[in-house]
């Protein structure tokens, strides 16, 4: 039996290791995952891969709202274990689930009635826009699956507990390989279903998942206080979770505006062009998997330290956690930038697409650096049930401030495809250093006032 994890009073290091790399090989092999979806696609044909690249800030909408969901009852549930208040802890998570209903239905609406207006924006014709709602619709009919199985997680990963969703994530993708075949190209009884079949395919692998840890919130010691009772709807705790949700959902939706907003400008330069970029955006998630844990890990601890007053060991949590990230994506930015032709070429042989994709990575290698600066600042933001200033952050450096710089560098200056990705990289490095001399006032602030407020 594996020491059970003290997230107010095990030594940081100790924590960052122990919560974050479960997290990262998870999210590894959720980036597996996604690229073996990548590849059966460029097995069906090219315009499977630019199909499945356009769907993704639509499909995003799914995953911003679902990790609105979970960071939410993260951060509430870490806050009161921090403060020893495990009975209301349990309450949240049942509270959560109602939620993650409620929001499905309002997301699966929204997917099965707004894609075909968001595919012709990014300049899908109507052959292009059926492919994609192949795969998309189903995604859609399956949100719920979804929504459920991040609010489980949101109540494990409160608790410490990031091996369970790892194991979910490990078991799906090896469960991905068998599936998309099956039902892409048919056997015996399966009809072949083409691009739909890979959303087939990830909605039997979710709803696995998801029973998985309905087990093990059931084996949780926040079980011997979760009833029945617990599940009737109560408005203010939906409250609660809807307020700390909706600034994280729009963030995360800032990112799906801001892939909108890239792919708008790629789509200038023809569909091969955005084929290349959805398979180097492939690549570059799998180098961005330990940012993504540390993410998760400082929203875990950083809660539970909270609600135990613990600021100290929340400022020791932000910068040791920043310097491991922005010392590994250094050393990643490096493999990315003199890799990145043979990256590219593992998901198409089409040359022009190659050629695309591998100017993006070389990019996104010089970026690379900066970007644990956004994803440990919003989990300290979280943490600290501060989601509006995440939103704020996505808000400038996802949309306002790209778009404008992109329009200006591409429609006026007549800037080439390359031009985009430069663009990216200085608004990128620019906001990265604002954000780490505004992180530091930010968390004087908030811990005077809470200091202010138990005065009284």
């Amino acid at each position: 039996m594996s020491e059970a994890i003290n997230l107010t009073k095990d030594p940081i290091w100790k924590l960052l290791r122990r919560v974050t790399i479960p997290a990262s090989v998870g999210s590894l092999f959720q980036t597996f995952y996604n690229l073996v979806d990548t590849l059966f696609a460029g097995r069906i044909s090219a315009e499977a891969i630019g199909a499945i690249a356009k769907s993704f800030p639509i499909y995003f909408v799914i995953i911003a709202v679902g990790v609105g969901i979970g960071a939410a009852t993260n951060s509430c549930i870490g806050n009161l274990l921090g403060e020893k208040k495990d009975n209301k802890a349990s309450l949240f998570i049942a509270q959560s689930l109602i939620f993650a209903l409620i929001t499905s239905i309002v997301v699966t609406l929204f997917g099965l009635n707004a894609s075909d207006f968001l595919l012709t924006v990014l300049g899908s014709d109507a052959a292009g826009i059926a492919l994609t709602r192949e795969y998309l619709d189903i995604i859609f009919y399956g949100t719920f699956i979804v929504m459920i199985q991040i609010s489980l997680n949101g109540a494990l990963n409160a608790q410490g507990d990031t091996k369970s969703y790892r194991n979910v994530l490990i078991f799906s993708f090896f469960l991905n390989i068998f599936l998309n075949p099956l039902f892409i190209w048919g056997y015996g009884i399966v009809p072949a279903f083409g691009i739909g079949g890979l959303a087939i395919a990830t909605v039997i692998a979710q709803s696995v998942g998801t029973f998985y840890l309905a087990y093990k919130i059931n084996s949780c010691k926040l079980k011997k206080y979760l009833s029945i009772k617990c599940f009737i709807p109560k408005l203010i705790l939906l409250k609660e979770l809807f307020t700390q949700a909706i600034p994280i959902m729009f963030s995360m939706l800032f990112i799906g505006v801001g892939i909108f907003n890239i792919l708008y400008f790629i789509g200038q330069f023809g569909d091969l062009a955005t084929a290349g970029y959805g398979a180097a955006l492939r690549v570059e998630q799998v180098f961005l998997l330990p940012v993504i844990g540390l993410n998760t890990a400082v929203l875990s601890i950083g809660g539970q330290n909270f609600g135990a007053k613990n600021y100290d060991r929340i400022r020791e949590l932000y910068t040791k956690a920043l310097f491991f990230g922005s010392s590994f994506m250094a050393a990643a930015g490096l493999i990315l930038f003199f890799g990145a032709e043979f990256f590219v070429s593992q998901f198409t042989d089409n040359q022009e697409a190659i050629y695309h994709g591998t100017i993006y990575l070389k990019v996104a290698a010089l970026i690379a650096p900066v970007y644990p600066v956004f994803f440990i600042t919003t989990a300290v933001f979280q943490a600290l049930k501060k989601p509006i200033y995440s939103l704020y952050l996505s808000v400038l450096r996802l949309s306002a401030l790209p778009f404008l710089s992109l329009w200006y560098v591409i429609n006026i200056k007549g800037g080439d495809y390359s031009d985009i990705f430069y663009t990216i990289m200085a608004t990128n490095w620019f906001i990265g250093i604002v954000v780490i001399i505004f992180i530091g006032y930010f968390l004087n602030n908030v811990f005077k006032q809470k200091k202010s407020h138990f005065s009284y």
